[in-house]
């Protein structure tokens, strides 16, 4: 595996890009303080500008690290932020392998743009940093989520019962996708 850092990638909706400090407002505004999008992810919801300040300042940071994978995604036609996505655990990049993470607005869901950038993103991860597999996990409460998966090339894997605790206090299983290199290769050559 090769340590590359976060490239700038371009899709035909999307530019995925890093992100700065200045990009915190927007997303505050359009993810970070939505109690809709919170519900499916791990983080509560931001209470403040400050707060995606804050971890956008850590975060811009983190680049100055090989192994930072973080990208902000920005509508080309409009520049409107929409979401982020990154390569969320980095326990397994000794390995060649990765766990991917995302996080859009609502009013962009079901768009096709996750979907867009996650294959983008696993074309860079294969092709660009030599990486083996890459996996990603979603809530039971969230099954979107696991479409944008299947609809970026990757295979399910199985349920992890009961790993996880949602912000209503019920317990969720979580979904899990993967594609390896090979299954990522043989797909092109189709």
């Amino acid at each position: 595996m090769k340590l590359i850092g976060t490239k700038q990638i371009e899709t035909e909706h999307l530019l995925l890009r890093r992100l700065t400090v200045k990009d915190a407002e927007e997303a505050y505004q359009n993810w970070c303080s939505s109690d809709v999008v919170s519900k499916y992810v791990l983080w509560s919801k931001h209470e403040s500008v400050d707060v995606t300040k804050k971890l956008y300042e850590t975060w811009e940071k983190e680049y100055d690290t090989l192994s930072t994978y973080r990208w902000i995604a920005e509508l080309k036609h409009t520049g409107e932020l929409i979401g982020t996505i990154d390569v969320a655990s980095k326990r397994f990049l000794p390995f060649g392998s990765c766990e991917i993470g995302y996080c859009y607005g609502e009013k962009f869901w079901g768009k096709g743009y996750a979907a867009e950038a996650l294959k983008a993103v696993i074309r860079f991860l294969f092709e660009e940093c030599d990486m083996e597999t890459i996996f990603a996990e979603y809530m039971s409460n969230n099954p979107a989520s696991g479409r944008v998966m299947e609809k970026a090339g990757m295979t399910f894997e199985g349920i992890l019962r009961g790993r996880i605790i949602d912000k209503d206090g019920i317990r969720n299983d979580l979904g899990s996708y993967s594609i390896t290199k090979d299954e990522y290769l043989n797909r092109l050559n189709c």
